[in-house]
């Protein structure tokens, strides 16, 4: 049964506590189901689970809080590009929402919300780091080594994350480097970079966020620009006391406009799988914003993207092109490539003095690192499975790893549409399969090899000809096979029914499934 919706924005709460997490010393721990991460994927899997009346499930996360990317994300600026109200789970509306696109703590304070209202604070172990996930082909079970000690569980959920290790150049001389240095994601809250000269390392989602709160107060800001990237109008705004309100007595009409976003989302998927008039529109609102908001025609050549728009993340921001035009800001247009001291040396040969140095140089997401600690049948390793890229059946389920569910894992990302929507399908599907593993006395579930090559390869064959494809170096493309690994070449909509039709299938799975790409 659908919950009632929040009737006004969370209100902030202190960070889980000791005195939150369950009660028994993780040593003691053995459960049917563990999840692994607290963040939107895990509190979707945990929530989902519960409604279906399945409490015996152990949520461990690292941290001492909840909310992955948006507890650890606290960067000034730091918000959402995708409308708040699709960027939210449809189970545990929220009309509170004091933006169109959400600040990063109020998101923060809505998912802390979702584990208060949903009763997953007493399922938490917080401030547990899992430093090996090992399958017991005897027992059938997973067996999993903690900071806190041992924990067994029949099915393991893997819900860490794409965006949770962050990538740190290598820099000659960074040893001589005197001052602040930090990745945009492990930003120190209270910084003071008054009067100072920062280097801005990156020119993707965070910098563009990042950039012009920092030109707001900095002497200088140095921006380091590999690529240049496809910005598009971001057009935010508050949302009036009214419309909240009104959100609030009439859950059906926040629904429908959840819908109206999603399928507005949608179409823009148009852009992406094909040369045609969607693309070339896309392209030319981007072109004209940049037009209309750098006036100085080198500095807007540099601004240029030089690959087809939509190959990378297409960017919101209504502020970035006027604090680079602004003189507050240098573009450096080439990568950062050493340090001397308090001076980086971009590969252009320029020399730039500066006293604290902020990369905004993305995550390890096709290699997640928290593939190196699972090990399957045989013991062999997630990470050598996935050696060429990563790879699952029905997005969440690995040969040769029985009872493992990944979320947010393989080609389970969109170029166009929210996460959550996504998140969401995978959590049903793997709350829908731990049911029926229940209810039909089924021990062990799990993707046959054939299976997963055959769903890989449509899936291959779907992302030939697709923008992602197209020639630009991405973080949705695996660099070792240029396979595309982290996004789902269709629509959310196909996404979604194809996962309903996996969970409908009898079991065991069998060994080869088509893949539907059509809504």
């Amino acid at each position: 049964m659908t919950q009632p919706p929040m009737t006004q924005p969370p209100m902030p709460q202190p960070p889980m506590t000791e005195r939150q997490r369950p009660a028994s010393d993780a040593s003691l721990r053995e459960v049917d189901t563990i999840v692994v991460g607290a963040g939107i994927a895990g509190i979707a899997a945990a929530a989902q689970l519960r409604r279906r009346g399945i409490s015996d499930v152990l949520v461990v996360e690292r941290a001492d809080d909840v909310g992955g990317t948006w507890r650890d994300n606290v960067y000034p600026g730091v918000a959402c590009d995708i409308p708040a109200h699709l960027y939210s789970y449809s189970f545990r509306p929220n009309p509170g929402w004091s933006r169109r696109f959400a600040p990063g703590a109020e998101i923060q304070e809505y998912l802390r919300g979702v584990v208060r209202d949903e009763g997953l604070t007493p399922q938490l172990l917080l401030g547990t780091d899992v430093t090996d996930m090992a399958w017991d082909d005897d027992g059938q079970r997973w067996r999993l080594s903690t900071s806190r000690g041992g924990l067994v569980c029949r099915v393991l959920i893997l819900a860490a994350g794409r965006l949770s290790e962050p990538i740190l150049p290598h820099l000659p001389g960074r040893e001589s480097f005197v001052g602040p240095v930090m990745h945009s994601s492990a930003w120190v809250p209270g910084l003071d970079l008054a009067g100072a000269r920062v280097a801005v390392v990156g020119t993707g989602a965070s910098a563009v966020q990042l950039v012009p709160q920092l030109a707001r107060v900095a002497a200088e800001v140095t921006v380091f620009q590999r690529t240049a990237p496809w910005v598009v109008p971001r057009a935010d705004a508050p949302i009036p006391e009214p419309a909240r309100e009104a959100f609030a007595r009439d859950p059906e009409s926040m629904h429908a406009h959840r819908e109206s976003l999603f399928h507005e989302f949608e179409a823009g998927h148009a852009a992406r799988v094909a040369e045609g008039a969607e693309r070339e529109a896309l392209r030319q609102v981007a072109l004209d914003h940049l037009a209309a908001q750098v006036p100085d025609p080198a500095l807007r050549t540099s601004l240029t993207p030089d690959y087809e728009i939509g190959c990378k993340r297409v960017l919101l921001s209504d502020d970035w092109y006027p604090a680079l035009a602004s003189g507050a800001v240098t573009l450096e247009p080439s990568a950062i490539v050493a340090l001397e001291g308090n001076r980086a040396v971009a590969a252009s040969g320029a020399r730039h003095e500066v006293d604290a140095l902020v990369f905004a140089t993305g995550f390890a997401a096709t290699r997640p690192p928290f593939a190196q600690h699972v090990r399957g049948r045989g013991g062999r390793l997630l990470a050598d499975h996935w050696a060429e890229g990563m790879t699952a059946y029905a997005s969440i389920l690995v040969s040769g790893f029985p009872n493992l569910m990944v979320l947010d894992g393989p080609n389970a990302a969109l170029g166009h549409n929210s996460a959550f929507p996504m998140i969401e399908a995978q959590a049903e599907l793997a709350c829908s399969l731990i049911t029926r593993m229940r209810t039909e006395g089924v021990e062990v579930i799990e993707a046959s090899p054939v299976a997963e090559q055959v769903w890989t390869d449509q899936l291959d064959a779907a992302s030939r000809g697709t923008v992602w494809l197209s020639g630009c170096r991405s973080w949705y493309v695996d660099d070792r096979s240029s396979r595309l690994t982290l996004l789902w070449p269709g629509t959310a909509t196909a996404f979604r029914a194809a996962l309903r039709a996996v969970a409908e299938q009898a079991l065991p799975l069998p060994d080869a499934e088509l893949v539907s790409l059509r809504d």
